[in-house]
């Protein structure tokens, strides 16, 4: 029998009769909607086009045909079986199937993208790029289709069809962006893609343009490779298409009112960057490259050449941009959330909420993109409301290769090193690096699609690396195929002169005056950017000159009338009329107005937002963020308050004054390492906010150690960069186990010198106040360490009073002020912290009136003087203990000695009391725990100089 009339067939053609002639624009319009986003449609329809793509001949929801408006504005138009413009089945599969297959070139067309200039990449089969996968040959190239979706004419051969998105798709840029769930972005991508087919026709004045930027790129490192033979430079070559990149991208978001560009970038090509696109004169790189430099004119230890940050502005065509390289150590992707922290601050000043006016750009290696968890970390801020910057411009300059790793897959368990970026749904555009128009192409594309919907994109520079790791090492030994065809393969200035000059652009004589004139440039030393400019004049600049070379005892008055506290008071506590509070915190609140009636000692919680109110009246701005901020992790801080009718939130130090600068308290992602490095780089660029990070507990700290080393500690040695960021970690043993008893403060204390951090410990509420306020009032800009209580914030001995507030100021040794005769004192013991508290119950317990008690609270910088001049009160005592908590290799003890030794006098003995040396920071066992504190206590009482050190 004849298959066309077998019943079943006849009968199928009847119920999908309805999908030809004027219907058919409808159907395909719909299912090219299905095909982005399937839950757009009836679920009728989508059944039905899934049946399709599985190959069935499925019932068809005819019935939709007069039921359904149809989303696309198209109306269905029913025809009976007898017309002649109705589509057979087969018709109608195979217009399914065209439509199938412009979608998978959308989705899997960058598996088969021409990007890699060395062709060392093995493409992956994906069978659906075949015609035949689809039930299409090569007897339909040459019928006519509706295009669907493509940005195209409605109708084409299939031929023009499969030309059309190979070009888009599998060309020298591989673009993934339908992982996209917004229709409205994608249709945005499509549009830009498929209308010129990604083949741009820029003007050949642009062309030369930047083909003089790769001949700049190029020129440099050879310069430097032939003159400083051997020298590390981390050169650019076989990736000298970042420049031109680099430069329409400014130039670009002039165009589109950006007034500042933060950008944060690796080694690799540093140097060449800072020379062609930031201006930085070539005599003075030369001279850093001979090892002279004025010590006189330096600060602090400096760094290598290949770490450091400038700024500079760059005229546009609409406005000069002023374009900032932060500084970066090797540590690679460290540098990310730094640069977002220091964007949102100039966002902040600018009032730009939108990220219009500064944009974030980072420069990214191929292996730290995908193996640094702090790219994913910092991925994760992009969106989230305390962090988020108006979208990044990511760039990967992706040598396919990893240091010396022998295969990507070494490096990564994914196909591409950008995957990462997918987690926040940013479109990733592959480009040939050796294609510097399909470069400047794909850098219009992202900044625009960045600056249209306010979110990351991410450019995939694939090139390659023609040198070693540095230019000391020989690759060829762990890579011999990739570095046999990169030998062989010509430069990326060479093919590009000879395209221009096959296209009669310029002439090959006119490509080789390119490079004398260059090189000419560089021996007379000159700038050799292109539009820099000198002496704007930037109205939302900082002035640092006032906080550079002021000492930590500069005098700062912290205290604050009686009666200003208490009109702050009122306002803090003051609760919007229908808002319920929780019971507890409703009693915190009615604590908090008896304190400040003087009816009731004050806490450190309240304390602590008096101190943000008293600065936010005096004119400054308070960031704090942490895991559980706005509450605060023990329940004591209350900045937010929540409704229990319907679960809305007030911030009442946000509400204080209005049309002053403002006060910010974030709950942030749980991140230590990304959320330190972002409030870093807030600090770093607005010197009239406090700007503090709470670690949840302190030790947890620990996973954002490499912005305590790489930045905190030693970034004004490094780069002369001030910053007051103050970070809090929770610290006190009371037998929580090792993970939340010690903030390690040993760390900190070990990287302290030269003044440049504070660590301090404060035991009283007032001592809080007035170290908070101290940090601002007082121009010193370093960062301050702060180890924050936890059972001491409700210790019914650990409170302050009014007076203490208004007339204190903040004191880095506490004398002990309860001993009615200090020439009775036979033993002083020193301390910080919560085992003060211990220390104090434990002399009433004895009667022991012969032993005073010192608190230090500040370890660094060491307040020597403060600390004679009470030792002097004690020269009849004969011993001095210090007494802490942590264990003997742990805590102030092994830093701090030799500043006790030299403060007490000669006659005196100093001993230890406190938990023997061990591995862990703290006991895990309970029993254990009170064992070891019950221990160190009688020792602080009875040991005898040196007696109880252990080793």
């Amino acid at each position: 029998m004849d298959m066309k009339r077998r019943p079943e067939n006849i009968q199928a053609q009847r119920e999908t009769s309805y999908l030809g002639g004027g219907n058919g624009a409808y159907v395909e319009a719909l299912y090219a909607r299905y095909l982005e986003e399937p839950a757009s449609v009836d679920p009728k329809w989508r059944a039905y086009f899934s049946s399709l793509q599985d190959g069935a001949v499925p019932q068809a929801p005819s019935a939709l045909m007069r039921s359904e408006t149809p989303q696309t504005g198209l109306e269905p138009i029913v025809r009976p079986e007898s017309s002649s413009l109705y589509l057979s089945p087969d018709g109608v599969e195979k217009q399914a199937a065209v439509l199938r297959v412009i979608n998978v070139y959308r989705v899997r067309g960058h598996q088969h993208a021409d990007v890699d200039p060395i062709n060392l990449l093995v493409r992956q089969e994906v069978p659906d790029l075949e015609l035949s996968f689809h039930g299409l040959g090569e007897q339909d190239l040459d019928s006519v289709f509706h295009t669907g979706s493509l940005v195209a004419p409605d109708q084409l051969s299939l031929r023009e069809i499969i030309d059309l998105v190979q070009t888009t798709y599998t060309g020298c840029i591989g673009s993934e962006y339908m992982h996209i769930t917004d229709t409205v972005q994608k249709r945005w991508i499509q549009k830009r893609l498929e209308e010129v087919r990604v083949q741009p026709d820029f003007a050949p004045e642009f062309r030369r343009q930047i083909l003089e930027r790769i001949t700049a790129a190029e020129g440099l490192e050879r310069y430097l490779h032939t003159k400083y033979v051997g020298q590390k430079r981390f050169s650019l070559e076989g990736a000298e298409s970042l420049i031109p990149l680099l430069d329409e991208l400014v130039r670009r978001a002039g165009s589109r009112k950006v007034k500042e560009i933060v950008l944060g970038m690796t080694h690799r090509g540093r140097i060449n960057v800072l020379v062609n696109i930031l201006g930085k004169s070539t005599g003075e790189l030369f001279l850093e490259f001979e090892g002279k430099y004025d010590p006189a004119k330096s600060n602090g230890t400096g760094d290598v050449k290949y770490h450091q940050g400038f700024s500079s502005d760059i005229n546009t065509p609409c406005g000069p941009v002023h374009l900032a390289l932060s500084f970066n150590p090797s540590h690679l992707e460290s540098i990310d959330p730094v640069v977002e922290g220091s964007v949102r601050a100039r966002q902040k000043r600018r009032n730009d909420s939108t990220g219009a006016q500064v944009l974030p750009v980072l420069v990214h290696g191929d292996a730290a993109f995908a193996g640094q968890g702090v790219v994913m970390e910092t991925f994760n801020m992009s969106q989230a409301r305390g962090y988020a910057t108006g979208g990044t411009v990511h760039i990967v300059v992706n040598n396919q290769i990893g240091f010396t790793t022998s295969h990507p897959y070494d490096a990564r368990s994914t196909s591409y090193c950008t995957d990462v970026a997918k987690m926040v749904q940013a479109p990733i555009f592959h480009v040939n690096g050796d294609d510097p128009e399909a470069v400047v192409f794909v850098t219009q594309l992202a900044l625009d699609f960045r600056m249209e919907f306010h979110k990351d994109v991410v450019i995939d520079l694939v090139c390659y690396r023609r040198q070693g790791h540095n230019e000391a090492d020989e690759p060829a030994v762990t890579q011999p195929m990739m570095y046999r065809k990169i030998k062989d393969h010509p430069t990326l200035r060479g093919s590009y002169a000879e395209r221009l000059a096959a296209e009669q652009v310029i002439t090959s004589e006119h490509a080789d005056t390119m490079v004398e004139h260059y090189r000419a440039a560089l021996d007379e030393g000159r700038v050799v950017a292109r539009n820099i400019l000198t002496e704007i004049k930037k109205i939302f600049d900082v002035d640092w000159s006032p906080y550079r070379d002021v000492a930590w005892s500069h005098p700062a008055d912290t205290s604050v009338p009686v009666i200003e506290i208490q009109a702050l008071s009122e306002k803090i506590n003051q609760i919007p009329e229908g808002f319920e509070l929780h019971p507890r915190v409703a009693k915190i609140v009615n604590d908090r107005r008896k304190m400040a009636a003087g009816a009731k000692a004050v806490d450190w919680g309240f304390a602590e937002n008096l101190a943000y109110a008293t600065l936010l009246q005096d004119g400054y701005t308070v960031r704090l963020a942490g895991q559980d901020s706005g509450r605060g992790t023990f329940f004591h801080r209350h900045a937010v308050l929540h409704n229990q009718k319907d679960g809305s939130s007030y911030i009442p130090l946000k509400n204080l004054h209005a049309g002053k600068p403002g006060f910010t308290v974030i709950d942030s992602l749980l991140s230590e390492e990304a959320a330190l490095g972002y409030e870093y780089g807030y600090a770093t660029a607005e010197p009239n906010a406090l700007v503090i990070w709470e670690a949840q507990f302190g030790d947890f700290a620990n996973g954002a150690q490499v912005i305590i080393d790489q930045f905190i500690s030693s970034g004004e040695a490094k780069w002369s960069r001030l910053c007051g960021l103050a970070l809090f970690l929770p610290h006190g043993y009371e037998g929580q186990g090792a993970e939340h008893s010690s903030a390690r403060l040993e760390r900190y204390l070990q990287l302290c010198a030269e003044h440049n951090m504070q660590v301090c410990v404060p035991t009283t509420p007032a001592q809080m106040f007035h170290m908070l306020r101290r940090q601002m009032i007082r121009p010193f800009r370093h960062p301050l360490v702060v180890l924050t209580p936890k059972s001491l914030l409700r210790h019914k001995l650990s409170t302050s009073t009014l007076d203490e507030l208004s007339q204190g100021a903040f004191q880095p040794v506490i004398g002990d002020h309860e001993l009615p005769d200090n020439s009775n004192v036979e033993r002083v013991i020193l301390c910080s912290g919560k085992v003060y508290y211990d220390l104090l119950e434990g002399r009433k317990t004895r009667q022991q009136n012969d032993t005073a008690i010192l608190r230090i609270e500040q370890l660094h910088p060491f307040p020597r003087v403060l600390l004679r001049e009470e030792m002097q009160q004690f020269l009849n005592a004969k011993q001095v203990i210090w007494c802490q908590e942590e264990p003997q290799n742990q805590g102030a003890w092994y830093q701090i000695q030799h500043h006790l030794e030299e403060n007490i006098d000669s006659k005196q003995v100093l001993g230890y009391a406190g938990r023997p040396a061990s591995a862990s920071s703290a006991a895990g066992y309970l029993k254990l725990h009170i064992q070891q504190q019950e221990t160190l206590l009688e020792d602080a009482f009875t040991v005898v100089g040196q007696q109880k050190q252990t080793a």
